[in-house]
């Protein structure tokens, strides 16, 4: 009884989250009239597949150019938090020195500063290097993560020293350690920080709305809330770009969602 009652449960968790993802897909496939038609039906008369083909020939909203450009910052970023961020956790953990605890701790302290308190500041550097409208404007602010050297840190000081300690016997410097040994047996974890970084990169809204002034630096997010304030919405079209953006991100936490439970578990932020 109590399995029939947990399934049940669960089938009714898994329903009440698949009824967004049904309304896009619908509203997406429908008409505009049928989306605003007094009457409801679960599925549109015809499915319009050509709003597909429609969505990415608009011409004031590059959709296509978008998702490249997410696509892009997120790889660049998601690269970046992981080269540095686990450098600067290993180095936090495994070399002692005078002022590494100062220093961990102001790497804490940046983590309690609200990020509109450092927003006009960001602005204003990237506006003197001359980065609107350029992506390395949306990159390269996001390639060191606070949090993930946190993370990171907590992660190594969990690690087998002794398999650190035979590759010291064996030769290796401290960077051949960290390449041969620590990262070959840590891809979990580094799995799991890449797939919060990348979901956080592609999800970003704020930030990319005010750098990306012009429609060919837009990424997924703004290019939808073009799509949203035009004098003339498309609804059609903006349910099915929302379906269309999130199919990324739904597939790679579908493939690597594990690796979050493990990062979570692996990281020290045990219950």
């Amino acid at each position: 009884m109590k399995v029939l009652l947990r399934w049940t449960a669960l089938l009714i968790a898994a329903a009440l989250f698949l009824v967004p993802f049904y309304l896009l897909l619908r509203n997406g496939l429908a008409s505009r009239a049928e989306i605003t038609a007094p009457g409801w039906t679960f599925f549109p008369s015809t499915l319009r597949w050509e709003n597909l083909s429609e969505l990415f020939s608009l011409t004031d909203v590059p959709f296509a150019r978008s998702l490249l450009n997410s696509l892009v910052v997120a790889v660049l970023q998601t690269l970046g938090v992981l080269l540095l961020s686990s450098l600067a956790g290993y180095g936090l953990a495994r070399i002692r020195y005078r002022h590494s605890r100062i220093v961990f701790y102001a790497v804490l302290a940046t983590l309690m500063i609200p990020t509109s308190v450092t927003f006009v500041p960001s602005f204003v550097v990237v506006s003197t290097l001359g980065w609107l409208s350029d992506l390395r404007g949306l990159v390269v602010p996001g390639l060191f993560s606070a949090f993930s050297v946190f993370l990171f840190r907590q992660y190594f000081l969990d690690f087998p020293k002794e398999l650190e300690d035979a590759g010291r016997v064996d030769g290796l410097s401290r960077w051949g350690v960290f390449w041969r040994i620590v990262f070959p047996n840590s891809k979990g974890f580094f799995a799991a920080i890449a797939v919060i970084t990348a979901i956080g990169s592609w999800n970003a809204f704020l930030w990319p709305l005010v750098i990306a002034q012009s429609p060919d630096s837009w990424t997924v997010q703004v290019a939808l809330s073009g799509l949203l304030t035009a004098q003339n919405p498309q609804l059609n079209l903006l349910f099915l770009a929302a379906a269309v953006s999130i199919l990324p991100i739904v597939l790679l936490f579908a493939f690597l969602q594990r690796y979050l439970v493990r990062g979570v578990t692996e990281s020290g932020l045990r219950g």
